[in-house]
């Protein structure tokens, strides 16, 4: 779906809102959801999907005949694939991922090989009809702990570099353009708008990264600069950035200024509680559902402490002295975008707000993509309706905002 025919930006909703890891289940929940969710939204309109493909989904779709037959389903629903979502290589709903989600990482081949499959999978789905290319979203490098050594950048740059190799090669042999969009994350690798610049300026840009990728693919240093970055840039997760305490505007800036693309925008908002107390802490006790990390960022003044997770943020609330003056707290737990208010809380999503409106001023990335995969983990009393309406109605709010 194009909000703006007269701006090449395409807006949908990722499929990993729906449980499924196999290709069977995810091939279901496309025809079963996505045509049902356009009627709602945009009826009768070629409609965009956000597709999440596990590493053993994308194993099965890159058969010939299978992806043969998924295309016929996606021509015959009038639908196509602009983005993929890379992030969780394995099992994402129904069980306990936490920290597991960004593993294989950058430092392990399993996430450059199932990053390369996927690639060829976005350019065959680019042959279908998306000229305008297709992005891959991925993990930030990986999570904070494991990348806690000297050698981590660097070898997460080797990586990196190297998935580029194999999309110039891709460019080459299919002549479509395939962008990396790495999704910066509380306690991840890739964690601040800052430091996402600093390593893309250090290792990617750099006239060593530069020069890596001339020896890969045989290009010279100018279209190997070039290549580093059109094909990677990164996934600009509104709730991720908005639980760190980042200005849109401010951000937007510094990734423009430092020449790093923005190929993909999650539309997403967190929880906010401005004055942390017993009774706010109390009623955060739905929202620890066991199976993904909630991250929390604490600000105090203009100190600032993390969280890897909601029980350890609780915890040190409850040991800290009676004295302590309050803190605001932002939670990474995606809620519906189309709340601001939910009960006791706020959302971040005055921070979606500004990133929408700097969009509709001038497009900042092709690509947004509505990303509230924790419908089946919320509260119950937030889960108000089905699914199929509740993501229409997150659709239609973008679409509101953005005809502002």
């Amino acid at each position: 779906m194009i909000p703006d025919p007269s701006q090449p930006v395409h807006l949908t909703y990722c499929s990993n809102i729906h449980p499924g890891e196999t290709w069977p289940e995810v091939r279901d929940n496309v025809e079963q959801f996505f045509p049902a969710v356009r009627e709602r939204v945009a009826p009768g309109a070629r409609f965009g999907v956000g597709l999440r493909l596990s590493a053993a989904a994308a194993a099965a779709l890159a058969d010939d005949e299978v992806f043969d037959e998924f295309a016929a389903l996606l021509e015959q629903h009038d639908l196509y694939v602009f983005t993929l979502n890379g992030f969780p290589y394995g099992r994402f709903h129904g069980a306990s991922v936490k920290e597991a989600v960004y593993r294989p990482d950058w430092l392990e081949t399993e996430r450059l090989d199932y990053t390369d499959r996927l690639a060829d999978l976005a350019a065959r789905f680019a042959a279908l009809g998306q000229e305008d290319g297709v992005s891959v979203s991925t993990v930030p490098g990986a999570f904070k702990p494991r990348a806690d050594t000297p050698a981590a950048a660097g070898m997460i740059a080797e990586a990196l570099i190297r998935h580029a190799a194999h999309l110039v090669d891709i460019r080459r042999t299919s002549g479509h353009a395939i962008t990396l969009a790495l999704e910066p994350e509380p306690c991840c690798f890739l964690e601040t708008i800052d430091e996402t610049i600093r390593f893309f300026e250090a290792h990617l840009f750099s006239r060593a990264g530069v020069e890596r990728l001339a020896g890969l693919t045989g290009l010279n240093a100018t279209e190997s600069e070039e290549v580093l970055r059109r094909h990677i840039g990164v996934c600009l997760d509104t709730c991720h950035a908005a639980v760190e305490f980042e200005d849109a505007g401010h951000s937007l800036a510094r990734l423009d200024a430092a020449g790093v693309s923005i190929a993909k925008i999650q539309l997403s908002a967190g929880l906010r509680i401005a004055e942390v107390d017993e009774e706010m802490v109390a009623a955060l006790t739905p929202f620890d559902d066991g199976v993904y990390l909630h991250q929390v960022i604490e600000r105090r003044g203009q100190d600032v402490r993390r969280f890897t997770d909601l029980p350890g943020a609780i915890d040190a609330f409850r040991r800290a002295p009676s004295d302590t003056p309050a803190s605001e707290w932002r939670i990474h737990f995606h809620v519906p975008i189309f709340h601001e208010h939910l009960g006791a809380f706020d959302s971040t999503r005055p921070f979606l707000e500004d990133v929408l409106a700097l969009q509709k001023a001038q497009s900042r990335s092709p690509h947004l993509e509505v990303e509230t995969y924790t419908w089946d983990a919320l509260p119950a009393s937030l889960r108000t309706g089905n699914v199929t309406n509740a993501i229409a109605r997150e659709l239609t709010w973008v679409l509101e905002h953005l005809a502002r």
